[in-house]
């Protein structure tokens, strides 16, 4: 499949959603904080096909609730996952000068504006969370749990710093270094729309989101090495040059392909035995395995 027809299936109605509800959000700061919530907007509306909000609405709506019902908690989704694009960018970590076609958050604004930036966002995701998302008070906060575990040294975060301690020292490593670093988060968009449209047992979709982050990542080394700047906008070769390990070093590029077609192939399985019409998030699926390759 070309990425041109999978990019044609994608739900461009949960991606308008999305990028219309994140526009409108205000930061109510101090005129004093202009330039801090400046920063925060730039990174935010940098644009990109919000993967893990729209899997969020997807999910919602694969199980016949509105999406418009769980917006507060795509959104929150996005502020964080945004947070830690702008923190991975820093000199300290990946020093990269572009994200998203133009010049990251440090580059624009310093790199003391862009750490508070990153800080920002992810505290208003969870206020975003507790002061708009409708729902069970429970419900509300088991999600919100779902987010804080995906973020922290259990998730995100703690990958992250596997991954720049070069912590992957074997094929297990890696698998879980990735499943940490990318996978917790499009794992928790997928159950915070599972939960806040009333499923009470999540495990299926924890199991389809797990096999959707590993393929994500695959397809996102592949990219580092196959990848154009003009078509990702962002930098290519990146990894390559901090030495880092990849599925591409570590099985080599035919291999990675292979593996990211299994991880498809699991995905696709896994999304079949779930309940509802989940074509929106067969569309991701295919979205995820075939851009820009």
């Amino acid at each position: 499949m070309s990425a041109e027809s999978a990019t044609a299936g994608y739900p461009a109605d949960l991606l308008s959603l999305v990028d219309d509800y994140l526009a409108a959000l205000d930061f109510g700061a101090d005129r004093r904080a202009t330039r801090l919530t400046e920063a925060m907007r730039y990174s935010l509306l940098a644009g990109g096909k919000r993967i893990r909000p729209v899997l969020t609405l997807a999910t919602a709506r694969g199980r016949g609730a509105e999406p418009p019902v769980v917006l507060p908690t795509a959104a929150a989704l996005e502020l964080i996952h945004t947070y830690s694009l702008i923190h991975d960018d820093l000199p300290a970590i990946d020093d990269d000068t572009l994200r998203r076609g133009r010049p990251t958050c440090h580059v624009a604004y310093g790199e003391d504006v862009a750490i508070l930036a990153g800080d920002g966002l992810f505290a208003e995701a969870f206020n975003l969370v507790l002061a708009r998302q409708s729902g069970r008070p429970d419900v509300v906060l088991a999600a919100l749990a779902e987010i804080a575990a995906a973020t922290g040294v259990q998730g995100m975060v703690g990958g992250q710093y596997m991954d720049v301690a070069g912590e992957a020292a074997d094929d297990d490593d890696l698998r879980t270094v990735h499943a940490l670093k990318t996978g917790r988060l499009i794992g928790a968009a997928v159950v915070c729309g599972a939960l806040l449209s009333g499923a009470e047992d999540v495990e299926p979709y924890r199991a389809f989101a797990a096999e959707l982050g590993l393929l994500f990542q695959i397809v996102d080394d592949i990219l580092d090495e196959t990848g154009a700047v003009d078509e990702l906008g962002k930098s290519v070769g990146k990894d390559r040059a901090m030495a880092k390990v990849t599925y591409v070093s570590r099985f080599g590029m035919e291999r990675a392909s292979a593996l990211a077609d299994e991880a498809k192939a699991r995905a696709q399985e896994l999304l079949g035995a779930l309940p509802g019409d989940n074509a929106d998030l067969a569309a991701v699926t295919r979205f995820i395995h075939s851009r820009r390759r």
